[in-house]
């Protein structure tokens, strides 16, 4: 009888052990599945939203996460304490607590598995407690908890947890979940306050993706702004953005080469109402440069001709944009006359006018003054926000939060990346910043030899040297070749007729640098936008066929203003036509096409139902690898195919034309992520 009591008792003992281990390898299994799904999809209000991983090492996050984990067999590890809901929550709040990020995360998935959901106080707690690491794996788990909350308990995700979480993500530069964030905060009409939605695009554009991506969404949020203010709703004003992230925007397509997406962000500003500033100008001068379009940065120049003497140094470059399209255009008396003009202004700047009038606004349109429909940009030439600061200090501050980070987590800067912030500080002015880093600097055992007098002295000799240097590399550019032809005039006193000499030297100088497209191109380029804009589409045609005639070969512009008109009158059809002759001229190398106009393709063949073609320029994209905004092609389509083929089958269609379309549509849903 004992001999049969114990085999029965080491019988349970294995069966015990035996559980314990399944349960125990369940767990490991379930967390390294967990952790090495690179790709996951998520279901997000009844659409499929992909979130990829970042490209950290599997090998070292499943350690990291498997730590406390074995495979040997100890029943005691797994007790009904440990188990139970009240220790499991336990252990995740004094996790939290000690901020102690992969006890937390495992706390978590431990708790999940077992008993769903924690309470939505401590999801906000964990989800902003990733949100404070720099680790792009953590940043992104935080990404996908947010997700996964939105189906199953969006009530819990609030708009300053979302906010933060979209701002660390863009300060990670990891654009596509911040974006992600964003556009799903402005699908609730729940945008952060403008300021703040400025922080993040600040950092969104940093990088050319980021500068696509927030091009983009600044674009649905003015479509988002004219749909509500069209319907005379309270909720416009809280989305219609404001001067300063246009001018993000605009700076970074310009420092990009995005003319294309920079002309409709500028347009787009016109159409929502926001006044430019005097940075606004600038920007988009080099925009129309970046264009050809001379007659569009003409129609500015009355007003900044007469701003107060303060600002004349801020428009320099403006008169550097309209110099260059002078040359551009062929135009010597033009530009001759410009460089005179400047000649003159630096004699006798304009009088100091009253306050009251410094700020006053204009109407400009942006085309011909003949254009009766065209567009209105209201200018407000002598206003610089005041947020304009953040362009230097901005800046500042989060390189110094970027040390801090790095030396919290115990991997500090080196002295190179320090003394290149304290430089900044004193060329900025900025003395008790530049002190606190002195300080800190010190307390890494830098500089420690050093007086605070000398290290300013150093500094500010190294601004100086830049200064120099840079004043030097940029002679080259015309408006300096123009201010050596003032001084040089001015000190010897020269004739009018000797000044004239020189400025026909300098523009014989320039006009073989502008030979890479002829002056020609731009004219009719300018012939064919203005047709375009007043809807005279045959007019337009015309002139590109004359073109052809005479062997100029249609650039870019040209085929992006046949293509805009054609949309704005929803004749999708000969969009199709245009697109061949892009095709012959790129297999011809008489043509280079940007991401932009891709897209613009793109999203004007999905408008029209043309799923061939629109497979068709994503192979093209995909060949000169070029980003693409998938979650803006799965918008643009599900607003208007949302149901289209959606149930039918190939071997359902009745003809080979509509089995060949399904094929199309199939692959488009397939590429977007649909379905």
């Amino acid at each position: 009888m004992a001999l049969r009591l114990s085999k029965e008792i080491l019988a349970r003992n294995c069966v015990i052990k035996r559980c314990s281990l399944g349960f125990y390898l369940s767990s490991v299994i379930q967390r390294a599945t967990l952790i090495s799904n690179q790709d996951t999809e998520l279901v997000v209000s009844g659409r499929s939203i992909y979130s990829s991983v970042s490209s950290i090492s599997y090998e070292q996050h499943r350690n990291s996460s498997t730590q406390n984990f074995c495979t040997a067999v100890h029943p005691e590890k797994l007790c009904w304490e440990g188990s139970s809901r009240a220790a499991m929550l336990k252990r995740l709040e004094v996790a939290l607590k000690e901020h102690q990020v992969n006890e937390v995360w495992e706390s978590f998935i431990d708790f999940k598995r077992l008993h769903g959901f924690p309470e939505g106080f401590l999801i906000h707690k964990l989800i902003t407690e990733l949100c404070y690491s720099s680790d792009a794996y953590w940043l992104q788990k935080a990404c996908d908890l947010v997700l996964v909350n939105l189906r199953e308990r969006s009530d819990l995700l609030q708009s300053d947890m979302l906010t933060k979480l979209s701002l660390s993500l863009a300060r990670s530069q990891m654009p596509k979940p911040a974006m992600m964030i964003l556009r799903l905060m402005l699908e609730k009409r729940n945008l952060p306050p403008m300021n703040v939605l400025c922080l993040v695009v600040l950092h969104l554009v940093k990088t050319e993706i980021g500068t696509h991506l927030a091009s983009n969404f600044l674009i649905q949020i003015c479509d988002h702004f004219q749909s509500l203010r069209a319907k005379k709703s309270d909720h416009a004003k809280l989305l219609q953005p404001d001067t300063m992230i246009f001018n993000l925007v605009l700076d970074a397509c310009v420092r990009f080469k995005l003319a294309l997406k920079g002309q409709q962000i500028m347009e787009l500003m016109s159409a929502t109402g926001v006044a430019a500033d005097a940075h606004s100008i600038v920007i988009i001068a080099r925009i129309h440069e970046l264009n050809g379009q001379r007659e569009e940065i003409k129609n500015y120049k009355c007003y900044i001709d007469q701003v107060s003497a303060p600002f004349v140094q801020q428009y320099r470059q403006f008169y550097d944009s309209l110099l260059s399209l002078h040359f551009k255009f062929d135009d010597v008396v033009a530009a001759s006359e410009l460089i005179l003009q400047m000649c003159d202004d630096r004699k006798s700047l304009p009088i100091q006018r009253d306050k009251k009038n410094s700020q006053r606004s204009y109407l400009v349109p942006i085309g011909s003054h003949n254009l009766e429909s065209g567009l209105n940009m209201q200018i407000v030439p002598e206003l610089l926000q005041k947020d304009s600061v953040l362009k230097l200090e901005g800046w500042l501050e989060t390189a110094h939060d970027i040390l801090d980070d790095m030396e919290a987590a115990e991997t500090p800067m080196g002295y190179s990346t320090f003394m290149s912030l304290l430089t900044a500080y004193y060329k900025g002015k900025l003395v008790p910043e530049a002190k606190a880093l002195l300080k800190q600097m010190r307390k890494a055992g830098l500089l420690v030899s050093l007086s605070d007098e000398m290290v300013a002295s150093t500094c500010l000799s190294v601004v100086d040297t830049s200064a120099c240097c840079t004043s030097a590399s940029s002679s080259t550019r015309k408006s300096d070749q123009a201010n050596a032809l003032v001084q040089e005039s001015r000190d010897e006193e020269e004739t009018p007729s000797r000044v004239s000499d020189l400025v026909n030297a300098l523009v014989q100088e320039t006009r073989d640098e502008k030979e890479e497209i002829s002056s020609r191109v731009y004219q009719f380029n300018s012939s064919i936008n203005f047709f375009c804009k007043a809807k005279m589409i045959d007019d337009a045609l015309k002139t590109y066929k004359r073109m052809q005639e005479l062997k100029i070969y249609p650039t870019e512009l040209t085929f992006t203003y046949m293509i805009k008109a054609y949309s704005s009158l929803g004749m999708f059809r000969n969009i199709t036509f245009l697109w061949g002759d892009m095709k012959r001229n790129m297999e011809n190398g008489n043509l280079v096409v940007s991401r932009d106009l891709y897209e613009y393709l793109l999203l004007d063949f999905l408008r029209g139902g043309y799923f061939e073609r629109v497979m068709e320029v994503i192979s093209y994209m995909k060949k000169h690898g070029m980003f693409a905004d998938k979650w803006m092609y799965r918008s643009e389509f599900e607003k208007l195919h949302k149901n289209l083929y959606r149930n039918l089958k190939a071997s359902e269609a009745r003809t080979d034309a509509q089995r060949k379309r399904l094929e199309f549509v199939q692959a488009f849903r397939k590429y977007v992520g649909i379905d």
